[in-house]
């Protein structure tokens, strides 16, 4: 008897394949263009993550904060490790304690309090 895997992937239609990946596309778009807006200055941070779209709920936050002008790596790295937040936390992971953190501490950054 061959070892059982617990990361089998689950067999599937071809047209929930399709499915699946015109959902994944359609997001992808979506983030793309909310990273484009979140870039050029059109939309704020702290209102994304005060109130996440469904969409951005799996993104990751290090992601999002790395589009905002005048953030590099380091300065997004600095303000997630403040806030007490994994590189790796997504959107929707962020606990209320993290969101309201970030929010925060962004926050600051904005008015030059921070």
């Amino acid at each position: 008897m061959p070892p059982k895997s617990s990361a089998q992937t689950p067999v599937r239609s071809p047209s929930q394949r399709m499915e699946a990946l015109r959902k994944a596309n359609e997001i992808r778009s979506q983030r793309a263009q909310l990273k484009k807006e979140l870039k050029s200055g059109e939309l704020d941070i702290i209102a994304v993550l005060e109130n996440p779209p469904e969409f951005l709920k799996t993104a990751k936050v290090i992601d999002l904060l790395l589009v905002v002008p005048k953030f590099g790596r380091v300065k997004a790295t600095r303000v997630l490790t403040r806030c007490r937040i994994s590189q790796a936390k997504t959107v929707g992971g962020l606990s209320d304690r993290q969101r309201a953190e970030l929010v925060e501490t962004l926050n600051k950054r904005v008015t030059g309090q921070g």
